[in-house]
């Protein structure tokens, strides 16, 4: 089963340990379409992965020794950006999303880093293209219920609970921005590995 994602020399345990996770996180009509592991110039025995399907990204972390793996998913609309930056020994593969966030895999094996590259670029193409779609759709749908809307916004009461639950939220979701952006200058800075800065943001995201 995973023989196909062994083509360009991944690490066959990571792989595996990866395809299994995976597999129960597809949704209906996902497909896997590349896996890429991590390898360290000395000691790989504990890989981050990163995975594409036809939905989105996926960046898997080792955690407890190995025992278990993390994993933060971005769906390919929310993406903005791909690069690649190629160093002495491997390549760095991240993604930028429309909210600002970043996430990347440093020590990629450079033909599975330009992979990963190619085919989020062909995703980010289709994804464009089926963005103006839903685009031209709404703008139609908006042009055809005008008075309709109109009609609801007279008659629709505001709903009186929404200030409430937002004063809530807010200090929580502020703290968490904060805290990434701290986070991100501390590598920005280079006072973190990508491989630090990675295993924190996943670990505060788990909070949430």
């Amino acid at each position: 089963m995973i023989d196909k994602f062994l083509s360009d020399q991944q690490d066959p345990k990571a792989v595996e340990k990866v395809y299994t996770r995976l597999v129960d996180l597809l949704t209906t009509g996902e497909e896997i379409i590349y896996i890429a592991t991590q390898k360290k110039p000395l000691v790989n025995i504990l890989s981050d992965c990163v995975a594409l399907t036809n939905k989105r990204v996926l960046f898997f972390t080792p955690a407890n020794l190995g025992l278990s793996i993390k994993f933060i998913d971005f769906v390919w609309k929310d993406i903005v950006n791909v690069v690649i930056k190629e160093e002495i020994i491997g390549a760095i593969f991240s993604v930028t999303t429309t909210n600002g966030g970043e996430m990347g895999v440093d020590y990629l094996p450079k033909v599975q880093a330009r992979k990963l590259y190619q085919y989020a670029q062909e995703r980010k193409e289709e994804e464009r293209e089926a963005r103006r779609q839903r685009d031209l759709e709404e703008k139609r749908a908006e042009s055809g219920s005008f008075n309709f809307d109109t009609r609801a916004n007279q008659t629709a009461p505001e709903p009186q609970h929404v200030v409430s639950t937002l004063s809530v939220q807010e200090p929580q979701k502020d703290e968490l921005t904060e805290k990434l952006k701290k986070l991100k200058t501390l590598f920005d800075n280079g006072l973190i590995s990508q491989e630090e800065y990675n295993a924190k943001k996943l670990e505060l995201l788990s909070d949430l």
